[in-house]
């Protein structure tokens, strides 16, 4: 069941309405703020073996916890950072999750200046199978497998497959031209 039908059987209406704000406003729309495609995919790691409703649950926690998650912040990190965040009850206390978490922000700070931004180095590899995705983002990045690779081009729009084209929303974000349309 996609994402767009499973949303409307949600009980109780609290839950119901934090999914439903996530996909009516975020998932599948194009990104262009770096520290926000950065944040996706700090969020999409912090999934990885939980239910996306934790995280959704606790993404103002990772905002406050992971300086509004500016890359450039993140990427000067410290090692009493990594402790403080390692004893943040309102993120996900993962070691290896808060490590890729700042080696990946020094990773984009490097991709920033090859290329003048995260979106620019997406877009310099676009269009790639999912397959030709989950091989860059493995040699690139810490934390990336396959399912966190995929929800991540999903989520912002560099892959097809977001919302079912009877989703309303679908129109929506067809209309904020995702880089899987081809149209810029």
């Amino acid at each position: 069941m996609s994402y767009c039908l499973a949303i409307e059987g949600m009980k109780p209406e609290s839950r119901k309405e934090l999914h439903k704000n996530y996909h009516d406003h975020y998932y599948g729309f194009p990104i262009h703020d770096d520290n926000e495609l950065f944040g996706r995919l700090i969020l999409e790691i912090n999934q990885a073996g939980l239910s996306w409703e934790t995280v959704l649950k606790k993404e103002e926690s990772f905002r406050m916890a992971y300086s509004n998650f500016d890359i450039h912040a993140i990427a000067a990190y410290t090692e009493a950072d990594r402790e403080r965040l390692m004893n943040d009850p309102g993120i996900i206390r993962n070691r290896l999750k808060i490590n890729a978490a700042i080696e990946n922000a020094k990773t984009i700070t490097a991709l920033q200046k090859e290329f003048g931004s995260f979106e620019k180095w997406l877009e310099h590899h676009h269009p790639k199978t999912l397959q030709e995705w989950m091989k860059l983002f493995k040699k690139t990045f810490k934390f990336t497998g396959g399912e966190i690779v995929n929800e991540f081009l999903m989520s912002t729009g560099y892959l097809k497959g977001a919302h079912a084209e009877s989703c309303p929303v679908y129109k929506t974000v067809l209309e904020q031209k995702p880089l899987w349309t081809g149209e810029l």
